[in-house]
């Protein structure tokens, strides 16, 4: 009985001893795979980090899975817009290169905050901080779907849910349970860290990406197969012209795809005005017109659903020719986010650069002269019409246009008017016009 005794004295003292130890370590959350770590930290309204409530009807734009475009009060940000970039995640890309579970990470973000009742974002400390591009802010985005429910922080969300790796995620104001579900998410192997190819990227050697990525780095692309989405608006000289809204940018980007003389019947049946089609092809520098294309495009007869060969989305998509103006088309700037050796910064690209070979209009442009050309060749006839609008000159290239009885259509019809014109932005000698390629889309006012 006294030795019994004794046994359990000692053990008691040992326990004793490892409860001392365990109490000086700083305890990181419980890790049993139901724990819930968006719930395991609390909104606290009261304290004085910088915060605003807002609804779901205040979400102006979904970016992608970490990045989120609030309407606020200019008080906050003088555009009435706040760029938020959520603090301690970083999700794969959906607006560049498509990379592997960066789609679903975008539409967990917009489904978790189009079902909210309530939406708070809070700054990690009593400012609001700017992210190192200077156009966007840093912060916490915490969600209830009910009146009655406690909010979630969605930052976290993610991170347990495994559509993000870390960005700075332990130095933070939630950082030990930020880690803790990043590490859950690297324990179960859950997407992101799953080692599982994503189903929705196409593989075989085709890199996926939006029209913006391929735009803005179209040197990059050279000699390589891409794939990318958008709606055909133009089919000329066995080019057709593809273009794709981007939400972020809240502009068109397009391309220009050369099919040629001996693409396939299906592929040809794709590229109709209006349809919606998955191109893939090669990129390459076409030195007649100073300008990348995408051309040699894939497909395979055999293979029809094969992810590396073109394909029919959708048909019958309206076209947007956006209404522009003159010195938007000469003179306009875009600033894009973009990864510079590891940081993230502002970047300023030409308007007309970015939009080249998109659909665009134009009203008033009074015509100044007009140039036929004339040197032997199949462009006999088409017209460079110089004109100004606004003290700003702009030129209006159109192909050969025949009227309705198929006669050729001289400059004496546009000699001295007012025009307003639908086309394509193009390039020619370094400078930004517009391309007609109908009659029908040249209008005379005056």
């Amino acid at each position: 009985m006294k030795k019994t005794v004794k046994i359990i004295s000692f053990l008691l003292v040992i326990a004793l001893a490892v409860g001392v130890l365990t109490a000086c370590v700083d305890p990181e959350p419980p890790k049993p795979e139901d724990t819930d770590y968006a719930a395991a930290v609390a909104l606290d309204m009261n304290s004085e980090t910088a915060k605003i409530e807002l609804g779901a009807d205040d979400v102006h734009l979904f970016v992608d899975g970490d990045t989120t475009h609030f309407n606020v009060p200019k008080s906050i940000v003088p555009t009435g817009i706040l760029k938020a970039r959520y603090i301690a995640i970083n999700t794969p890309e959906s607006t560049g290169k498509i990379e592997d579970y960066g789609m679903a990470a975008k539409r967990f973000t917009r489904e978790k905050l189009e079902s909210a009742v309530s939406i708070v974002i809070e700054s990690d400390t009593a400012t609001w901080n700017a992210d190192s591009t200077g156009s966007r802010y840093v912060v916490w985005v915490w969600y209830k779907t009910a009146d009655s429910a406690v909010y979630r922080n969605l930052n976290i969300e993610i991170l347990q849910n495994g559509l993000a790796i870390a960005s700075n995620t332990a130095n933070n104001r939630y950082g030990t349970t930020a880690v803790a579900a990043l590490n859950y998410a690297k324990e179960q192997k859950l997407l992101v860290h799953s080692g599982v190819k994503d189903e929705e990227v196409y593989r075989g050697g085709v890199v996926s990406l939006t029209l913006r990525e391929l735009r803005c780095n179209i040197a990059d692309y050279q000699g390589v197969d891409v794939a990318f989405e958008g709606v055909v608006i133009t089919n000329d000289s066995q080019t057709v012209y593809v273009e794709d809204y981007d939400e972020e940018l809240d502009m068109y980007v397009g391309m220009n795809v050369y099919y040629g003389f001996n693409a396939p019947n299906a592929v040809l049946g794709m590229l109709k005005v209006g349809n919606r089609v998955r191109i893939v092809g090669n990129v390459q520098y076409w030195e007649a017109g100073d300008s990348y294309q995408v051309t040699d495009l894939k497909y395979n007869m055999m293979k029809p659903n094969d992810p590396s060969n073109c394909r029919l989305l959708s048909r019958d998509n309206e076209l947007a020719y956006t209404k522009i103006t003159a010195d938007q088309l000469k003179n306009g700037k875009v600033e894009i986010v973009e990864e510079v050796e590891g940081e993230e910064v502002l970047v300023n690209y030409d308007f007309g650069a970015l939009a080249h070979a998109t659909s665009v209009s134009m009203d008033n442009l009074r015509v100044l002269s007009i140039y036929t050309t004339n040197n032997g060749g199949d462009s006999d006839g088409a017209l460079t019409i110089t004109c100004q609008v606004d003290d700003v000159t702009v030129k209006i290239r159109t192909t050969v246009l025949l009227d309705e009885n198929g006669h050729m259509i001289t400059a004496d019809k546009y000699t001295g008017k007012v025009l307003n014109v639908r086309g394509i932005i193009d390039c020619y000698d370094g400078q930004y016009q517009i391309a007609v390629y109908s009659p029908d889309n040249i209008d005379i006012v005056d």
